[in-house]
């Protein structure tokens, strides 16, 4: 399958305390910090020419309820990027300070798992295309909380009960690849395209090099998240921005 368009490359900031860092397969005990300022961060890759960014409150997601709504918001004020947030949307409340703040959609990963009728209920009032559905996956199964949870819901029965609702755009993180700089799960993201074709699938976790990235846009993903790769050199910013 080749793809006919161009892939969105979309960096990831992740917060906790204020600071940007990043995880070891979601586990907060793995941690490692990059930066002060993600709004230092947001702006170096806005002048590199990215349009769009993943911020993930990861406070926010242990929590249950956004804790860096200011780092959003500072982010959403000094550039133009377009934010998808996510860590800890799980109330209407919660979702109306996101939106806000800035964020131009919202990532709903374990609340679409364990509230479905509050997402409708957002999909109705926001629009589906601003709802993000986030699709955590071990072994083919939906985890949550965190990752920490085996929902035993099957990603292929969870996916397409929410593009049944006029879901458009997916983030799907394999937790076995995140943080660990080994590749992408390519074959499950083949298999998700040709069973969704209407789906705008964004590849997240494991991707370490150019050649990832590559490969990604072969299969005809329509954006990938990039993460460690960036952070630890393994990609530069101007590869990012020329790809």
């Amino acid at each position: 399958m080749t793809s006919k368009k161009e892939m969105v490359i979309i960096p990831a900031i992740d917060i906790i305390e204020g600071k940007a860092v990043r995880l070891t397969q979601g586990d907060y005990s793995q941690k490692t910090e990059y930066a002060e300022s993600p709004v230092a961060v947001a702006k170096m890759f806005e002048k590199a020419g990215i349009k769009r960014l993943h911020v993930v409150d990861l406070e926010g997601a242990k929590a249950s309820k956004p804790v860096n709504l200011n780092r959003l918001e500072e982010i959403t004020t000094e550039t133009e990027l377009l934010v998808d947030f996510g860590g800890g949307i799980k109330s209407n409340e919660s979702i109306e300070l996101a939106f806000s703040s800035g964020a131009h959609q919202i990532t709903a990963g374990s609340i679409a798992v364990k509230n479905r009728p509050l997402v409708v209920e957002w999909i109705e009032k926001y629009g589906a295309d601003k709802i993000v559905l986030g699709a955590d996956v071990h072994n083919r199964k939906i985890a949550i909380n965190g990752w920490q949870e085996d929902s035993g819901i099957d990603l292929f029965e969870f996916v397409g009960s929410y593009i049944d609702l006029g879901i458009s755009h997916c983030i799907c993180t394999d937790v076995s690849k995140d943080g660990l700089l080994q590749g992408p799960s390519i074959a499950l993201y083949e298999e998700l395209i040709i069973k969704f074709p209407q789906l705008n699938l964004i590849a997240s976790g494991g991707v370490s090099s150019l050649e990832d990235l590559e490969e990604l846009k072969r299969i005809g993903v329509y954006g990938a998240i990039v993460g460690k790769a960036y952070y630890e050199g393994r990609i530069s910013l101007e590869e990012l921005a020329a790809f």
